[in-house]
């Protein structure tokens, strides 16, 4: 559905400065929003968790026409675990990739054309010397358990157009012009542990109820239904929350509104400088038998 499009894949960062670095400096992303909350989110957006915590917008480029990063920080958590959901994001990016190569940042594989990396925290990118041609974070690749049922439920349920398809992949998108969505073919269950993300789309407002209700006839699980989520000074967004067959978390919210949430804050990046500054739970906790890992 071209009304439908891609919006960011969510990561919880345990080391939120170390993540800024790697994001900044490595693969060259502008921090576009950073927001603060004194309480959890109603609809899990930065987990399963009630206390204080950070969401961070960081991408190439403006979200009305770029796929970007959330990064979810929530304060006294030091690390989460990592299963085998995710596979990576990849980027087509020369200078980043010159940057991983000549850096001293983990190179996971390697050849004259890809770099494959990790973040803090472990999430994968896989970094190719050639010219982005639009906006350079081109796919996120999630692992499948069952690649047709997957198929089905991607293009059938949430209205992605298949691109393609081997027996251990398949590749879809709302537009081409957009991050692609890739599912790759496991030999084991999908394990989430607890570092697990959520990718995220927007879609007209009147849609979202049309979902919902698509999703009830069809008894797929909704994790939390259509909610309005408020963020101080800014335009109050309605969401709904989906998983899929492998309970991937994946978040539908109304396009009209999120426009407006997702304008670029000129003082993003001093924002979130001064919360790392303030942010003195490190040394508490260090005190006190160190941060949590999930």
């Amino acid at each position: 559905m071209a009304s439908r499009r891609a919006l960011h894949f969510v990561f919880k960062i345990g080391d939120r400065k170390r993540s800024i670095d790697f994001l900044k400096d490595v693969l060259g992303m502008t921090v576009l929003r950073h927001e603060e909350f004194g309480e959890g989110c109603k609809a899990f957006c930065n987990g399963p968790y009630d206390g204080k915590w950070s969401k961070t917008m960081i991408g190439y480029g403006p979200e009305d026409n770029h796929f970007v990063l959330e990064l979810t920080y929530n304060y006294g958590i030091g690390s989460y675990k990592m299963g085998n959901d995710f596979q990576y994001i990849q980027i087509d990016q020369p200078e980043a990739f010159s940057r991983v190569k000549s850096g001293p940042w983990p190179i996971i594989s390697s050849s004259s054309e890809c770099v494959e990396t990790e973040m803090p925290g472990g999430y994968r990118f896989r970094i190719y010397d050639r010219e982005p041609n639009g906006d350079p974070v081109k796919l996120v690749a999630l692992s499948s358990s069952a690649l047709q049922r997957s198929i089905d439920y991607w293009s059938k349920k949430c209205g992605m157009h298949l691109l393609s398809s081997t027996a251990t992949e398949a590749t879809l998108c709302f537009d081409p012009a957009q991050c692609h969505l890739k599912l790759v073919a496991t030999n084991k269950l999908v394990d989430h542990a607890s570092a697990f993300g959520r990718i995220a789309f927007a879609c007209p407002k009147k849609q979202l109820l049309e979902l919902q209700s698509l999703m009830d006839a069809e008894k797929e699980t909704i994790l939390k239904r259509l909610v309005s989520l408020d963020t101080p000074g800014k335009a109050t967004v309605e969401v709904i929350i989906l998983a899929d067959p492998d309970g991937h978390e994946i978040c539908f919210v109304g396009d009209e509104a999120f426009r407006q949430l997702s304008q670029m804050d000129p003082n993003a990046d001093k924002l979130l400088l001064d919360a790392i500054q303030l942010d003195k739970s490190d040394d508490w906790f260090r005190k006190h038998g160190g941060k949590a890992t999930q």
